[in-house]
């Protein structure tokens, strides 16, 4: 069966999750691994990622595509009219299968639909390797680690983009 068939046919079942970019506008952001900085941005973009089960380098590029390309940032008159590229920021990303949290049963979050590690990881990297497209610098968290996550959100200024919406 397709790559391309199988995410159709389990969204038909309710069985599928979409990848999930969830993005914050930010002035700064690091992450630290036992008080060791690990990764590190200036102005730009905090993005976690999320990658399910039937997630797929097509999924990933077109929720790239569509982040880079968000006019989040705001211009001389104060509209949000630029994007990443426009302002020359830097983006930091981190893996997050957190946010595949199912709540709807009992008090201890469900994270079944997030992706198998082996395969998430392939598809993370994938996906910091293709940012590099987009945008100069790209810093990076440490897939499976437990991370501190440092920033100041510039905003506040939050998006969740899942692959599933566009």
């Amino acid at each position: 069966m397709s790559e391309h068939v199988l995410p159709y046919l389990m969204r038909e079942k309710g069985m599928y999750s979409p990848m999930r970019f969830f993005i914050q506008r930010v002035k700064e952001a690091r992450v630290t691994i036992e008080d060791r900085v690990i990764g590190q941005i200036k102005e730009g973009m905090l993005l976690f990622v999320g990658i399910c089960e039937e997630d797929t380098k097509e999924i990933g590029d077109k929720l790239i595509k569509k982040a880079a390309s968000l006019r989040i940032f705001a211009d001389d008159e104060g509209k949000t009219n630029l994007s990443l590229k426009d302002v020359q920021g830097e983006l930091l990303i981190v893996s997050q299968f957190t946010l595949y949290a199912n709540c709807k049963k009992g008090n201890r979050p469900s994270f079944v639909k997030a992706g198998n590690p082996s395969m998430a990881e392939k598809l993370y990297q994938y996906i910091v390797k293709q940012w590099g497209l987009y945008c100069p610098y790209v810093a990076q968290g440490e897939f499976g680690s437990y991370m501190h996550v440092h920033l100041i959100n510039d905003g506040p200024f939050t998006i969740l983009l899942d692959s599933e919406e566009l």
